[in-house]
C-alpha cells in the first residue's frame, strides 16, 4: 500500500533523536563540598523567635431587608477567628538555620450580611528538627522529641460578634458589633539538642569523626589539627534487618568544658539526647585511661549521672606499634569492656558494630517494657 511508508513515519521514534550537544543533563549532581567553617553558617542550635496570633476578624453589621419585608432585622455574621502559630517537629530538618526571628497567623476573616461567619485564618506552620526545646523566660515550655509533634507558639484572636448576636426582647435592632481580639504574642527561645541513639565522645583528635566515616556514610571533617570538627554530625548505621542506629560526633571536649571552656557549653548538651555512650579514646598516648577519667568527670560535672548511662569504650588507633602495648594496660585500669579497633584501616570495626546493635537492642526493650516509644531513625 502507498500509505504504509507514511504510517511509519507517524510512528514516534523508540530513541530520543535530540542531540547530544542539546540534550539535558540528567545525571545526578552531587552535592558541592562543604568545608566545616562554612557549614558553621549553616548549623544553627539556638534561635530567638517572636510569634504573634493572628487577629479575629471583626463582626459584620448589618439588617436584613427585602420587598415587602424592609425591617427584617439584625443579620451581621460572627468574624472568623486568627490563625495559631504552631512548631511542628519533622525528621528532615538538622537545624534551625531555616527558622525566621519573627511569625506571624493569618487574620481572621470579617462576619458578612445573612448571617455568614467569617473565615478563620490559616494556621502558620514552623518546622523545626526533632529534638527543639522551646523555652520562655528561661522556663522549658515544650520538648518536641517525636516526629510530628507539635506546639501552639501563640494562639489566634477569637473572631468579634456580629449584630445579630446582641439581637433581644429589649433590642429588636442592636447596632453594636465588637472588632476580632488580636493575636497571642510570644518570644520563645528554641534550642537544639542533636537525638542520637549513641553518642562519640572523645577528645580532640582521638579519631571520632574518622570513626564515624567508617561505619556511616556521614563526612565529617577530617584533619591533623584539633577541634577540626566544629558542629554534631549525625551517621545512620545500616543493619541487615532494617533497623538504623544513630551515632552522634559529638566535637572534642577539653578539661574544663563544663565551665565553658574550649567549646564548652555550646556542645555539652547534644549529649543529653543520647541514649548511650561510646567513649573513643587514643591508645597511642601515654596511660589512655586518663582520658576516659578526664572525660566522664566532665560530663558528671555538667549533668548528674550522664556518665552513668550505659557505654562502651572504643581504643582509637591500635594499627600503631604504641597502642597494642598500651592496649592490655587500659584494660587493668578500666571495668567497662573495651573495643580495640583503628578507624583508618577498618581492623576490628565488626566488633564495635555488633556491640553497638546490643545496645541498641537493650535500649528499645527497656523503652517498650515502661510503655514508651524508643526513637526510630
Amino acid at each position: 500500500s502507498p500509505w504504509k511508508p507514511v504510517l511509519l513515519l507517524l510512528r514516534p521514534p523508540a530513541f530520543s533523536t535530540t542531540c547530544a550537544r542539546c540534550a539535558k543533563d540528567r545525571r545526578l549532581r552531587q552535592k558541592r563540598a562543604i568545608s566545616e567553617r562554612q557549614l558553621t553558617r549553616y548549623f544553627v542550635d539556638q534561635r530567638k523567635v517572636r510569634v504573634v496570633g493572628g487577629q479575629g476578624g471583626g463582626g459584620g453589621h448589618s439588617f436584613y431587608s427585602e420587598p415587602r419585608k424592609v425591617f427584617g432585622g439584625p443579620d451581621g455574621g460572627n468574624g472568623g477567628d486568627g490563625g495559631h502559630v504552631i512548631l511542628k517537629a519533622d525528621q528532615q530538618m538538622k537545624s534551625l538555620s531555616s527558622v525566621f526571628p519573627f511569625y506571624q497567623g493569618f487574620h481572621g476573616g470579617r462576619g458578612g450580611s445573612k448571617n455568614c461567619y467569617g473565615a478563620n485564618g490559616a494556621h502558620t506552620y514552623v518546622k523545626v528538627p526533632v529534638g527543639t526545646l522551646v523555652k520562655e523566660d528561661g522556663r522549658v515550655v515544650a520538648d518536641l522529641t517525636q516526629h510530628g509533634e507539635e506546639y501552639i507558639a501563640a494562639y489566634g484572636g477569637a473572631g468579634g460578634k456580629g449584630n445579630r448576636f446582641f439581637l433581644s426582647n429589649e433590642n429588636r435592632a442592636p447596632t453594636l458589633f465588637t472588632p476580632g481580639e488580636p493575636g497571642q504574642e510570644r518570644v520563645l527561645h528554641l534550642e537544639l539538642k542533636t537525638t542520637a541513639h549513641a553518642g562519640l565522645v572523645g577528645f580532640p583528635n582521638a579519631g571520632k569523626s574518622s570513626l564515624l566515616r567508617a561505619i556511616s556514610r556521614a563526612k565529617p571533617a577530617v584533619a591533623a589539627y584539633p577541634f577540626t570538627t566544629l558542629n554534631p554530625h549525625v551517621g545512620i548505621v545500616h543493619y541487615q534487618d532494617y533497623e538504623q542506629v544513630a551515632v552522634a560526633d559529638i566535637p572534642g571536649l577539653i578539661k574544663g568544658a563544663h565551665q565553658n571552656r574550649g567549646l564548652g557549653m555550646a556542645f555539652l548538651k547534644h549529649i543529653e539526647r543520647c541514649r548511650f555512650l561510646l567513649y573513643v579514646v587514643d591508645l597511642s598516648v601515654p596511660q589512655p585511661w586518663i582520658q576516659l577519667q578526664d572525660l566522664k568527670y566532665e560530663l558528671e560535672e555538667y549533668e548528674k549521672g550522664l556518665s552513668e548511662r550505659p557505654c562502651v569504650v572504643i581504643g582509637n588507633k591500635i594499627d600503631l606499634a604504641q597502642s597494642r602495648i598500651n592496649l592490655p594496660l587500659l584494660r587493668e585500669q578500666v571495668s567497662e569492656r573495651v573495643i580495640a579497633l583503628s578507624a583508618l584501616t577498618g581492623d576490628n570495626l565488626e566488633e564495635l558494630l555488633l556491640h553497638l546493635r546490643e545496645l541498641y537492642d537493650i535500649y528499645v526493650k527497656s523503652e517498650q517494657s515502661r510503655g514508651q516509644s524508643p526513637v526510630k531513625w
